[in-house]
């Protein structure tokens, strides 16, 4: 009995012990939606293209991971895609028979970002606040034009925001970022909302 009961007592002195030397963290996946410009190829006289109308809303997903490697100090992986359409009009230039019409042109933007996060806690709430770099990739196409582009530029994110504790490890995430790009020789910036369930180890 008394060797059971020193075992049991060893065990768990073990795996509190491990599970100290773990790193501490948390996994995000929610809803996203962005909202900013989103430039398309320069146009070229002899081909014609497309001309983007600018700002519009996309919605789509954000994933994250965070490893904290101090008290307050943690790295993160951000991970996000936005699907979406804006109005485009065709632009002939110099090409014969062609007739300028305005048509849907859908866009297709991920962005893989990585950086340090700044976060504490004051009883439920855990505000935190991060700059993210990486880069970040769009997709363009239009059917009536048959147009289709794609783009691979740097990008980061500056923002924030905080984890409300809901039950045990479980939080409820709201975020905010700015985005910025440089796709097709051009830099856009977008403003990035995203919110969803938080899992804290």
């Amino acid at each position: 009995m008394k060797k059971t009961v020193v075992a049991v007592f060893l065990v768990c002195v073990l795996a509190e012990a491990a599970r100290a030397q773990l790193p501490s963290g948390n996994v995000f996946f929610g809803y996203s939606y962005a909202h900013g410009n989103l430039g398309a190829p320069a146009l070229l006289p002899d081909q014609g293209g497309i001309a983007a109308s600018g700002s519009f809303g996309s919605n789509g997903w954000n994933a994250s991971g965070e490893i904290k490697f101090l008290p307050l100090m943690g790295l993160v992986g951000d991970f996000s895609g936005h699907y979406g359409s804006q109005t485009a009009t065709t632009v002939c230039g110099f090409v014969p028979f062609c007739v300028p019409i305005q048509e849907p042109m859908d866009s297709t933007v991920y962005h893989f970002l990585f950086g340090p996060q700044l976060s504490f806690s004051v009883g439920k709430v855990r505000p935190f606040a991060h700059a993210l770099f990486g880069a970040g990739h769009v997709s363009e196409s239009a059917t009536v034009q048959s147009f289709s582009a794609s783009d691979t530029s740097f990008a980061y994110a500056l923002g924030g925001g905080l984890d409300y504790r809901l039950l045990g490890p479980l939080r409820w995430r709201v975020q905010g970022d700015w985005l910025h790009d440089h796709f097709f020789g051009s830099g856009q910036s977008n403003f990035r909302f995203s919110t969803g369930p938080v899992l804290h180890f």
